[in-house]
């Protein structure tokens, strides 16, 4: 498993980055929720082009916000969100873990602790929630699961899952990340690619919004997005041989994926 540089000392904190716009009924909670996360020293709120006085309320409630004046999208979001945390990292101390949060989980952010766990042991570079009782997938959540099953042999849960806790090494190696709806899977998919662990952690997260108004709000789009991040990766050769891949029944949450190299 790949990680940062172990000759840096001090202790390892985290940072929360949290792509929204036009989140102002609920970016508070989930701000505060946030700093009950063990390790957790930063949030950083990054607003994407809101119509309405998101960035203004999570500075209020403690955040460090930043704002595109226009719409970027999420991917956009999350990186400029990377560079903040990393502006605000100490050169003595070991760089901040990044955790991925929509604005809408209130309260329940704090089921992340789970994720930074698994991040801060050693389990994995990259921690991913899923649900605890899985539900039925929706269809662009069954074609990201079968590209990748198909390019790596992971049969993930929800493979496209917004919260993420991720080593800096590990995000630094997939960026830019993939644009539109693609930013989820691509990530996976890339980050199996080049050697990291990758371990989905049952979370009960309860989400106030619907997926299309917390993200892009490009509904028409979200299939289309998912599809073509996956095949440009089939495309360019990213795919793990039959023989190697963990059989199905060897896979599930809590366990950790690697693509053997």
């Amino acid at each position: 498993m790949s990680g940062d540089d172990e000759s840096v000392k001090g202790p390892q904190r985290v940072a929360v980055i949290i792509a929204c716009r036009d989140a102002r009924t609920c970016i508070a909670s989930t701000i505060r929720a946030c700093r009950a996360i063990p390790a957790v020293d930063l949030v950083v709120v990054v607003d994407d082009g809101s119509e309405d006085n998101t960035a203004q309320i999570a500075r209020s409630a403690g955040a460090v916000a930043v704002r595109h004046s226009v719409s970027r999208g999420r991917a956009s979001a999350l990186e400029t969100g990377i560079k903040v945390a990393a502006m605000r990292d100490r050169a003595d101390w070991p760089p901040r873990l990044l955790l991925f949060l929509d604005p809408d989980i209130g309260e329940s952010a704090v089921e992340a602790s789970a994720l930074v766990e698994a991040v801060i042991s050693g389990l994995a570079d990259c921690a991913i929630g899923v649900p605890v009782t899985p539900g039925k997938l929706d269809t662009p959540n069954q074609v990201a699961r079968k590209g990748l099953r198909r390019t790596t042999g992971w049969y993930s849960t929800l493979p496209l899952s917004t919260q993420r806790c991720l080593t800096r090494a590990a995000v630094n190696a997939v960026m830019p990340f993939s644009s539109g709806w693609g930013v989820d899977i691509g990530m996976t998919i890339d980050l199996l690619a080049k050697g990291f662990t990758l371990v989905e952690i049952p979370c009960d997260f309860q989400h106030m919004m619907d997926p299309v108004h917390r993200h892009d709000g490009r509904k028409g789009t979200r299939y289309g997005d998912v599809w073509l991040t996956v095949n440009m990766r089939r495309l360019a050769g990213t795919r793990l041989p039959r023989p190697l891949r963990t059989p199905i029944e060897d896979q599930g949450p809590g366990i950790p994926y690697t693509m053997p190299r």
